[in-house]
């Protein structure tokens, strides 16, 4: 399988020349940084064909927002676009920017709209705001007739989250304002707010919103479900789906077995291994005392890596299986966990042992931070030696 290092995030200089010593390019990489991130992006395509199969009558578009949820926007949409995927959905405008370098002919939809003044932005690069309320569609609809721009809109509903869009009873009279303007409605969307919640009545009262729309705007494609409103049954399809986290390996279906292959890997280097007497206080506040003689090794990963200080006293390194705590609290650098269950020897100075990998996934580490998968994807750091595989 296909490897390929980016230097960036830790040694944007780095040169093959510079490299002696018998050491590859990419373990001087690794070298020069407290962990490795490895992203499959081989997973990320069967994510995509799998949630493909999932929804049969629908487009199925890749939501690449965030940097595609960390993991690197500019490496991610080209392979989706590669098999397939001609439409993709981002925040912010400068994201929809960066993403037309690589994606010369794809769909770009702006989920946050464009902000006063980025209209003439999203007309030079090809870009769609989802346009969320009055005022956006009347900023948008004078961008559009000072530039010549004939082409369709997409608009938002707020079906029950109380977040973006414009209110139901808007529909009548924005369907007559846009029939005013040369523009037409290419997409009408909304967001569930409960998709996690399978059985919760505010999903068929979201669907059942969205399609009283249908009529209004009858040329339209609607789109309501993201990752979990996939799996709520082909009712929520509608003309397209908008995955994001679920392409990354976040479980779309909490408290089942997770549909989606696993995408990232995160070791971090032990730089110290010691073994301290009983008594002994570890780390900021003595928060952690050993309570015998304890073998500890030392972490390169902390907070500013997007390792939380949340997992202070309750997360773990892994080593082939089996858990290490950590021990004491997280520091900006630094994490402590406890080794004495290792055999001797298996840990070592300059080795690697996995904070997200095959024994705990993104969610389980979610967990353990009392937060989730989405939010420890996308705060991973950018001082991780980077790998794509795939």
């Amino acid at each position: 399988m296909e490897c390929a290092i980016d230097p960036s995030p830790c040694r944007p200089d780095i040169a093959s020349h510079e490299i002696d010593d018998g050491y590859s390019e990419i373990a001087l990489v690794e070298a020069t940084c407290g962990g490795r991130l490895t992203i499959d992006l081989g997973a990320i395509v069967r994510n995509y064909q799998a949630l493909t199969a999932q929804a049969p009558g629908a487009r199925v578009a890749a939501v690449v927002k965030a940097d595609a949820y960390g993991l690197g926007a500019g490496r991610v949409a080209p392979v989706l676009a590669a098999v397939g995927c001609d439409t993709f959905f981002v925040a912010q405008v400068q994201e929809g920017i960066d993403l037309r370098r690589d994606l010369p002919m794809a769909r770009i939809f702006v989920l946050n709209g464009a902000a006063p003044g980025a209209e003439a932005a999203c007309l030079a690069h090809r870009l769609e705001p989802v346009l969320n309320g009055w005022d956006a569609l009347e900023a948008w609809s004078r961008a559009a007739r000072i530039a010549g721009f004939r082409g369709p809109c997409a608009v938002q509903f707020d079906t029950g989250m109380a977040r973006f869009g414009f209110a139901r009873s808007d529909a009548e009279r924005l369907s007559a304002r846009i029939a005013q303007s040369d523009m037409t409605v290419g997409l009408v969307m909304s967001h569930l707010a409960c998709a996690d919640t399978p059985g919760d009545p505010a999903n068929p009262a979201q669907r059942d919103a969205i399609m009283a729309l249908r009529p209004i705007f009858p040329r339209a494609a609607f789109s309501l479900a993201a990752s979990s409103g996939i799996f709520l049954g082909s009712s929520y399809h509608l003309d397209l789906v908008r995955p994001g986290a679920a392409l990354y390996g976040v479980s779309p279906v909490p408290g089942n077995a997770n549909p989606m292959a696993p995408v990232v890997r995160l070791e971090s280097r032990v730089v110290q291994v010691r073994t301290v007497p009983g008594g002994t206080g570890i780390g900021y506040g003595h928060a952690a005392r050993a309570p015998g003689p304890m073998r500890l090794a030392t972490l390169a990963v902390g907070y500013a890596d997007g390792f939380p200080r949340s997992l202070s006293g309750r997360g773990s390194a892994w080593l082939h299986g089996l858990r290490l705590p950590v021990v004491g609290r997280v520091s900006m650098d630094s994490i402590v966990v406890d080794v004495s269950r290792a055999p001797d020897g298996t840990v070592a100075y300059g080795d690697f042992l996995d904070l997200i990998g095959p024994a705990n996934g993104v969610d389980g580490v979610g967990k353990e931070a009392g937060t989730i998968g989405y939010e420890v994807l996308t705060s991973l750091g950018r001082r991780y030696a980077r790998r794509y595989l795939g």
